[in-house]
């Protein structure tokens, strides 16, 4: 065992030998005089010779603090940093001239570490080269959508001794990596004035005794991380036997750790500014590298610059929105105003008809019932609107506020307007349990008796001799946006031909109603009492309509973006409104 100085003087004369103690104590930041102690407390030791080289002794001694590899969690999204993070996962950007992960691999190499794992898992084929470029070891995490990044360390537990944990955005001007290190530690940078970053709380030693999240005027984690391996030894403990608890998933690693200080000894290493940079927004990285904006490889930026007549200097004040099922969507401003850029979604290219969206796109800024929508490619699927910044969803318990819905679907349903297009949602239900069927997702235990249902139900109204018409087939709050007395209607996505009542369905199996409050809309769009031959049109397809969104959600959980809890709401409405048709009958 050695002590902090000893060790600090010995890795440094194994690294740099024949350097003078004057540089040395420069370099490894500690006195002169505790230098020249720690030298001859090593002589003495037989760890140096009298030349200060390291003897063979002193090699055994340091063997404890050799670094065996290095993990860089390279699986995330990093939704803060879009656009150009639903292009390319963040740590394959170019920044100064170096890609972020390329640049960090070269660093760990420089400090003689070869024992590389990416953990991948977003856009993970674009990681695959490093494997031959470097030698680098990948390992793919299936988990990476929903979980959060525990799920990387516990897939590469086997590997946690000596370890360095990286993140793959980080960019480092200095290299930061030694082949030896004494304990665990975390590197840290200080924040002037308010974080929300995690802010630690050192005692003697710079002993981590408490970790918060937000903070003012302090010191946060920031960068990379080391684990000893009494620190991943109990951390593999703490990991296995807490990974599968319900409140895991969504947790960090580093949430694990601030759960157990006491179990886990870790040091704060504090970097001077410069050193460490984590880029949250384009604006950031743009601060540090003023070419990264004109430069980077955006298909997203030039599709911006070339529908509003701007540079890519004055796209500015991104910030992700996260509440759509679908899409990944982001606001931004110009100088002339805000708006919103929405990016197609994973998997949706299968069950999505682009070119009918962008031809009820423009149907419905002509009847009134969207006139935010700026452009969409009929082709590609992405769209600019304008972005509405006191707008709020409908309220499903505003009776005021769904009068106003239905009376829109009333306006498209009766509107005349005709789509080359169509949607029958039954049949779309059929071509995704397909997809199902290829992802094994089919096969629970009343997946027949409620197909059975549906499709009957299906085949009923088939007989009603309902005229087609053009309809929005996504029409439910999130869809409806008010904003003061003006209501929008917008997100035109699987809009075709179909059953008036499609719309209906979707209103409905979206909602929380139950019979009575359903059957209040259906009276409420007719604007009289429906007979009994519309009530039971109408209830078929709000199961119908559930069914289909059921169908779809398990479609969408099969391709890593799973809906939460919508899915059980789809499928227990299903259900109900499926029985209740099934009664009236």
């Amino acid at each position: 065992m050695l002590s902090k100085n000893q060790f600090a003087v010995l890795a440094d004369a194994a690294i740099n030998p024949q350097h003078s103690q004057r540089a040395r104590s420069k370099r490894i930041g500690i006195s002169l005089g505790s230098v020249n102690a720690a030298m001859q407390q090593l002589r003495e030791r037989g760890a140096l010779d009298e030349n200060a080289r390291v003897t063979e002794i002193g090699r055994e001694l340091l063997e404890p603090y050799k670094v065996d590899n290095a993990i860089i969690m390279a699986a995330g999204l990093s939704s803060r940093f879009a656009p150009i993070s639903y292009e390319r996962p963040k740590g394959m950007l170019r920044v100064r001239g170096e890609v972020l992960i390329e640049r960090q691999i070269r660093q760990l190499k420089e400090a003689g570490i070869d024992d590389i794992t990416v953990v991948v898992g977003y856009m993970k084929e674009m990681f695959f080269y490093l494997e031959d470029l470097f030698g680098v070891t990948i390992r793919v995490n299936e988990d990476y959508a929903s979980r959060n990044n525990n799920s990387t360390l516990m897939l590469v537990r086997e590997k946690l001794g000596n370890t360095y944990i990286c993140s793959s955005d980080n960019y480092f001007t200095q290299n930061v990596f030694e082949p030896y290190v004494y304990e665990a530690y975390y590197s840290a940078v200080y924040f002037e004035g308010p974080t929300d970053e995690y802010v630690l709380h050192t005692g003697a030693g710079n002993r981590i005794v408490g970790v918060t999240v937000g903070g003012a005027d302090a010191y946060g984690m920031s960068g990379h991380a080391y684990f000893d391996r009494k620190y991943s030894a109990t951390f593999k403990r703490i990991l296995e036997e807490e990974y599968d608890r319900p409140d895991t998933a969504s947790k960090l690693w580093e949430d694990l750790y601030r759960e157990h200080l006491n179990e886990l000894s870790m040091v704060m290493r504090p970097y001077e500014p410069g050193v460490i940079y984590e880029f949250d927004s384009l604006e950031e990285i743009g601060d540090f590298d003023p070419t990264f904006i004109d430069n980077v490889d955006s298909s997203i930026l030039d599709n911006i610059c070339k529908t509003l007549g701007v540079e890519r200097g004055a796209v500015f004040g991104i910030e992700p929105i996260s509440r759509g099922l679908t899409n990944l969507s982001f606001k931004f401003e110009t100088p002339d105003g805000q708006y919103v850029y929405r990016h197609p979604g994973a998997g949706t290219d299968a069950i999505i008809n682009r070119s009918a969206e962008a031809f009820s796109q423009k149907i419905a800024y002509d009847l009134g019932l969207d006139d935010t929508f700026i452009y969409e490619d009929p082709e590609e699927g992405w769209k600019i609107s304008r972005y509405l910044p006191t707008c709020v969803e409908m309220d499903y318990h505003d009776k005021g506020q769904v009068s106003r819905a239905l009376a829109m679907a009333r306006t498209l349903h009766t509107s005349g307007a005709r789509s080359e297009w169509s949607f029958d949602v039954h049949q779309k239900t059929k071509e995704i349990i397909a997809l199902l069927d290829e992802a094994h997702r089919s096969s629970y235990s009343d997946f027949r008796t409620l197909f059975e249902l549906i499709d009957g139900l299906a085949s009923d109204v088939a007989t009603d001799g309902t005229e087609p018409c053009l309809c929005h087939n996504d029409f439910y709050s999130p869809n409806l946006l008010v904003q003061g007395e003006k209501m929008y209607l917008i997100d035109w996505e699987y809009s075709g031909m179909s059953d008036y009542a499609s719309d209906l369905g979707t209103f409905v199996c979206c909602s929380d109603y139950g019979l009575d409050e359903a059957a209040w809309v259906i009276k409420e769009y007719f604007q009289r009492p429906p007979t009994q031959r519309e009530l039971v049109h109408c209830l078929s397809y709000i199961a119908i309509s559930s069914y289909y969104w059921f169908i779809w959600a398990l479609y969408k959980d099969a391709c890593g973006a799973p809906v939460g809890e919508w899915l059980y709401l789809w499928y227990k409405n299903a259900k109900l409104f499926g029985n209740a048709a099934r009664a009236q009958s």
